[in-house]
C-alpha cells in the first residue's frame, strides 16, 4: 500500500474510549480539516482519576454538539462524508458504547460505511496528521519501524511491519507509565492528571537528587513502574515519619528521569534488535518535555512524536488510522460490539 497510490477518501473520525469526547474529519489519510475535544478533566479531578459512570454519562450530553462542531469547522455535511471511523476499544465499556452508538446512527442513517478502529492505533497514526496549510505534510513512514505507545492505560512496544501491520513485543506487566504518573503525583500532594503536574514540579527539581530503581525486566520487551511508584511512596513515608517536609520538587523530578530511562533505553534497544528505519513514540505521555528530548538527543534514527495537541486522546488520530482501514477495504457490521480489552495485534 504505497502512500502516492493510495485513493482520495474523508473520514469522520469519533472518540469516546475514556473522558474525552472528540470527532474530526481527515482527508486523504493525512490532512486535518477540523478536529474538536471535550474534555472532562475537571469533573474527574475530584476523584483522583477518571469515574467511569460520570465519564460515559457527560459523552451522552456532549456528543451531538462534538459531532455537529466538528463538521460545521469542516465546512461539510454528513453526505460529504466517505466513512465513519469510530474507537471499538480498548477503553472504558461504558464510554466506548457511546460513540459506538452515535458512529452506527450516522452510518445507518446516511448509508455510510462504518470503520471500527483500536484506540492504540489511533495513537500510532496521530504522527502523520497534517494541517492542508501548503506547508509540507510529515513525510510518509518508512518501515519498519518501532512504536512506543505511553499512556494512562497502556505502555506497548510494537513492531510496524506496514501500514496497519502490527507485532507486538511486549508491554507493562503492571502500571502503565501515565498511571504512575498519576499515582506519583497523588502522593507527592500534585493535582490530577499526574503527568503535566509532575513534568511542572521537575523543573525546579533535581533529576539526580534521588536514585529510584529502574526495572528494565532484561530478557524481554516489557515494562514495569509498579516497583518505582512503591519506591516514591516509602520515601514519602519515611519523610513524613521524620517529620521533615517532602521535597517535592527533587523527588517529582528523580521518578520522571526514571521513567523516562526506562521508556527510552528498551525501544532504542529494540529499534536496533529489529532493524527498524524510524522510531514513533505516541499516546498522552509522549507530550512529556523529557521524555521528547531524551529520545530525540539520544536516538540515531528519526523519531516521530505528534504534536502535543494530538498526544493525548482525539478523533484526528481514530480518522487517520481509520482511512488506512477504510482504503484496504475494512466495512464493519452495524452490530459491531465494544472491545474494552481489545489488544493490537
Amino acid at each position: 500500500m504505497a502512500e502516492t497510490s493510495l485513493p482520495p477518501a474523508r473520514i469522520l473520525g469519533i472518540e469516546s474510549s475514556c473522558d474525552e469526547t472528540a470527532a474530526a474529519v481527515i482527508e486523504n489519510g493525512r490532512f486535518l480539516l477540523s478536529s474538536v475535544v471535550a474534555s472532562q478533566i475537571d469533573l474527574h479531578a475530584a476523584y483522583g482519576g477518571v469515574f467511569p459512570e460520570v465519564a460515559s454519562r457527560q459523552h451522552i450530553k456532549t456528543i451531538y454538539g462534538v459531532v455537529d462542531q466538528t463538521l460545521q469547522q469542516a465546512h461539510i455535511g454528513l453526505g460529504d462524508v466517505d466513512a465513519i471511523a469510530v474507537t471499538r476499544g480498548p477503553g472504558l465499556a461504558g464510554s466506548l458504547v457511546v460513540g459506538l452508538n452515535m458512529a452506527k446512527g450516522i452510518a445507518l442513517a446516511g448509508n455510510v460505511p462504518l470503520v471500527g478502529v483500536n484506540h492504540l492505533e489511533g495513537h500510532i497514526y496521530s504522527a502523520w496528521v497534517t494541517k492542508p496549510d501548503g506547508k509540507e505534510p510529515p513525510p510518509a513512514p518508512k518501515f519498519p519501524l518501532m512504536a512506543l505507545l505511553v499512556s494512562g492505560g497502556h505502555s506497548e512496544l510494537y513492531v510496524m511491519e506496514k501500514h496497519i501491520q502490527y507485532t507486538r513485543l511486549g508491554g507493562t506487566l503492571d502500571d502503565a507509565a501515565g498511571e504512575a504518573f498519576d499515582k506519583v503525583a497523588r502522593l507527592l500532594g500534585l493535582a490530577y492528571p499526574g503527568g503535566p503536574s509532575i513534568e511542572k514540579a521537575s523543573k525546579e527539581g533535581d533529576p539526580q537528587a534521588f536514585h529510584f530503581p529502574r526495572a528494565r525486566l532484561e530478557g524481554t520487551w516489557d515494562f514495569s513502574f509498579s516497583g518505582l511508584k512503591t519506591a516514591v511512596l516509602r520515601l514519602v513515608r519515611k519523610f513524613e515519619e521524620e517529620g521533615k517536609p517532602i521535597p517535592v520538587a527533587d523527588m517529582a523530578a528523580s521518578f520522571q528521569a526514571a521513567v523516562v530511562d526506562v521508556l527510552v533505553e528498551k525501544t532504542l534497544y529494540a529499534a536496533e534488535e529489529y532493524s527498524a528505519k524510524e522510531i514513533l513514540v505516541a499516546g498522552g505521555v509522549s507530550a512529556n518535555k523529557a521524555l521528547r528530548e531524551a529520545f530525540l538527543s539520544k536516538s540515531k534514527l528519526k523519531v516521530n512524536i505528534p504534536p502535543l495537541s494530538l498526544c493525548t486522546d482525539n478523533a484526528a488520530m481514530i480518522a487517520t488510522a481509520g482511512y488506512y482501514r477504510f482504503v484496504n477495504g475494512t466495512r464493519d457490521p452495524l452490530d459491531l460490539d465494544a472491545l474494552p480489552n481489545w489488544l493490537l495485534v
